[in-house]
């Protein structure tokens, strides 16, 4: 069974184990995928409204790109622990030897890329979904504007997940030049999309205030 095929309780409950997956890097991308789901409830509430007739085909076009945004989250909490399980294997190869110890760093490098691979994609994708929910917020509802809070919160919080999974990662890699590329594109994402998430709950606050 796949994870994202549990129920909730069975999801939370396997995640509290020692079980190697799912980890953090999935929970991150299940966090996407509901902040995201929540930005696209609110354009399912603002579509057919007379008082939104203006922005219909914006919101329909927003929903398609969340639609696929939701699926490719939820793709990733998959995907994330296809890649971690050979690293948790890896962790655990024997050193005793040159040839074991060399052997080791061999598999190590490729299955430490391959396990950034994925929090990469999933920060990117969280990207992508703060910039739909930033539009659902400006043209959606106001009957869902906290939902689209909510969802900006969430994606936010899915980008810095996923970053520490990015992080963990890199600090490992031997190719330091490699490993500083992936930094440096996490940390720009986490740079100005933090804000942007932060612009959209703060206006989403204040909104719902006066």
């Amino acid at each position: 069974m796949s994870f994202t095929t549990y129920s909730c309780e069975d999801f939370v409950e396997i995640l509290s184990t020692k079980a190697p997956v799912p980890g953090g890097g999935g929970a991150s991308a299940l966090v996407g995928a509901l902040g995201t789901a929540l930005g696209n409830m609110v354009g399912s509430l603002t579509v057919g409204k007379k008082k939104y007739a203006e922005v219909e085909a914006d919101i329909i076009a927003l929903k398609e790109k969340a639609d696929a945004l939701q699926k490719d989250f939820l793709r990733l909490v998959e995907e994330d622990a296809k890649v971690f399980e050979p690293l948790s294997k890896a962790y655990g190869m024997p050193k005793d030897t040159e040839e074991e110890k060399a052997e080791k760093a061999r598999v190590m490098e490729i299955v430490l890329k391959d396990a950034c691979s994925v929090p990469m994609e999933i920060m990117r994708k969280c990207c992508e979904a703060i910039d739909v929910i930033e539009e659902f917020a400006k043209k959606g509802s106001v009957i869902a504007l906290s939902d689209a809070g909510v969802g900006a919160a969430f994606c936010k919080a899915a980008l810095l997940g996923a970053s520490l999974n990015v992080f963990i990662n890199t600090k490992s890699m031997a190719n330091r030049e490699y490993a500083e590329v992936l930094n440096a594109e996490a940390n720009e994402m986490i740079r100005v999309y933090s804000e942007k998430a932060d612009v959209v709950f703060n206006s989403v606050n204040e909104r719902l205030k006066k």
